[in-house]
């Protein structure tokens, strides 16, 4: 006899250790609480906009090859492709007194700042290891920079998805509170992106905190290290706003009722592998098109302010001031990027409303992909015109990037919250736990992710050693998840959106 709330065990498949079931959310939750909750986002997402700004040009100039820059962010999709699953399954069954999910969100924390302050600090160090000093390849310090960087994507991983998890927690059974709640740490991460990418646009923040400015760390390389001291700051202030606006229900203090469910329980791993056989076809699409929408945001993210440093000025990186104006006016552009994602979120759950989330979803796939076809074009416009002498582009070329940038920003404040909210509702008959949901979806975005990592580098080099080549595969994988999504979600989501109004 199965009691209600409960499952049979699949047959064949043996029974071990009981899991808890879901966190008994309290009644309806002020959305104030919920906003309050997912703040630290905005932490989070400082380092992370840092991350993809400056990155990618300052591991080149420790001596990286631009061909083979992708693969330091191997780390990111590696460390990812474990530790959010499983941050997401030991939250899930976490019996401190302190919460389920707070806990893991104040160790993501403090694993970031941990971890910027070896990336900030990786130049000092291999210095005092050995390394030789100038333009030149530093060993030592790319070694520092690599542990700081696998770090950061740990603490950013174990961070976000119990954060995710515990919106999930506060939300309910209410699917349009859900997509509130997704919406909300959708608009902290683009005020996070907003400041992050200010932040790395300024050039002079080594005059303000001067005691980052080393023999062995230029002027660069100083401004990096007091952009994550800024953000070690500002993570420690979203991370307390966040874990004291709630007091979670220990798991122990639950009850029977709700302390244990009856599913099969193997080693973690498998059990997460195996999860996938019981996903129903919605959740399968939903899946794809996530992979599909991170084919095309990759690229994207490793590149975007390198391919205006190398492409749109013409600058190479250790070789003049071209391509380090160039990094910072992609900084610009991704700080607009991040303006246009906060009003996107603001707005986005009444067009989930009015038209759908699968076409809202789908729409923005198509917008990635004629964004990604224009950065094309402009390459080609920038590779074909003659610049003054002094080296600065033509302004009708900066504008046009600059647009771009902006535009990307509604298609990636969509891709920061449906898919969440979706999987979050398609999930919960199943019973597997808001952690493990969010899991399953992170294995869709680190997949793709590893490939890229490990293909844009070689690929881009196979046709010159410029950014095109991985934009254009983007553009396509953008442009098939857009249409997908339009042909198979659409119908499900309005009827879910009216059905929940």
């Amino acid at each position: 006899m199965v009691v209600p709330g409960q499952q049979r065990a699949a047959p064949g498949h043996r029974r071990v250790a009981p899991a808890p079931a879901l966190a008994p959310a309290p009644e309806r939750v002020p959305l104030r609480r919920l906003m309050r909750a997912a703040a630290v986002a905005c932490g989070v997402q400082f380092g992370w906009a840092l991350q993809l700004s400056l990155l990618t040009p300052y591991v080149q100039e420790l001596g990286i090859a631009h061909a083979w820059a992708s693969l330091v962010w191997l780390c990111g999709p590696l460390s990812g492709l474990l530790v959010q699953p499983l941050a997401g399954h030991m939250s899930d069954r976490c019996r401190s007194g302190f919460g389920r999910r707070r806990p893991f969100i104040a160790a993501g924390a403090a694993t970031i700042a941990l971890a910027v302050i070896l990336i900030g600090y990786s130049a000092d160090i291999g210095d005092i290891l050995g390394d030789p000093r100038g333009p030149v390849h530093r060993p030592r310090a790319v070694v520092v920079f690599v542990i700081g960087f696998w770090l950061l994507d740990v603490g950013n991983n174990a961070t976000q998805g119990p954060c995710r998890a515990l919106l999930a927690d506060l939300s309910g059974k209410d699917h349009r509170r859900t997509r509130i709640a997704n919406a909300y740490f959708s608009l902290f991460m683009a005020l996070g992106n907003i400041l992050g990418f200010a932040t790395g646009s300024y050039s002079g923040w080594y005059t303000i905190l001067p005691f980052t400015l080393t023999s062995a760390c230029s002027v660069n390389c100083a401004n990096l290290k007091s952009a994550f001291i800024l953000d070690i700051v500002l993570l420690a202030l979203t991370t307390y706003i966040s874990i004291s606006s709630i007091q979670e229900i220990p798991l122990s203090d639950m009850g029977a009722e709700h302390s244990v469910e009856e599913v099969q329980q193997e080693a973690f791993l498998w059990e997460l592998i195996g999860s996938f056989r019981y996903l129903t076809p919605p959740i399968w699409i939903v899946l794809i098109v996530v992979s599909l929408t991170w084919v095309g945001w990759f690229p994207f993210f490793l590149f975007d302010t390198d391919w205006m440093g190398r492409e749109i000025y013409k600058g190479k990186p250790n070789e003049g001031h071209a391509y380090h104006s160039g990094v910072r006016m992609g900084s610009l552009g991704l700080m607009l990027n991040s303006v246009v994602l906060g009003v996107t979120s603001v707005i986005l759950e009444r067009l989930c409303r009015k038209w759908g989330a699968g076409l809202v979803w789908g729409i923005s796939g198509i917008l990635m992909s004629i964004c990604f076809g224009a950065m094309l074009i402009i390459s080609y416009v920038a590779e074909t015109t003659e610049y003054p002498s002094s080296g600065i582009p033509p302004i009708g070329i900066i504008v046009a990037a600059l647009i771009v940038f902006a535009v990307l920003g509604a298609p990636l404040a969509i891709t920061y919250s449906i898919p969440y909210a979706m999987i979050s509702t398609r999930t919960e008959p199943l019973r597997l736990g808001q952690g493990l949901a969010m899991g399953i979806l992170n294995l869709a975005i680190v997949v793709p992710q590893v490939i890229v990592s490990l293909g844009s580098g070689p690929w881009d080099q196979l046709f010159g050693g410029g950014n095109s080549p991985a934009f254009a595969v983007a553009a396509v994988a953008a442009f098939c998840s857009g249409l997908m999504a339009i042909i198979a979600l659409p119908r499900s989501s309005i009827t879910r959106a009216r059905t929940h109004k």
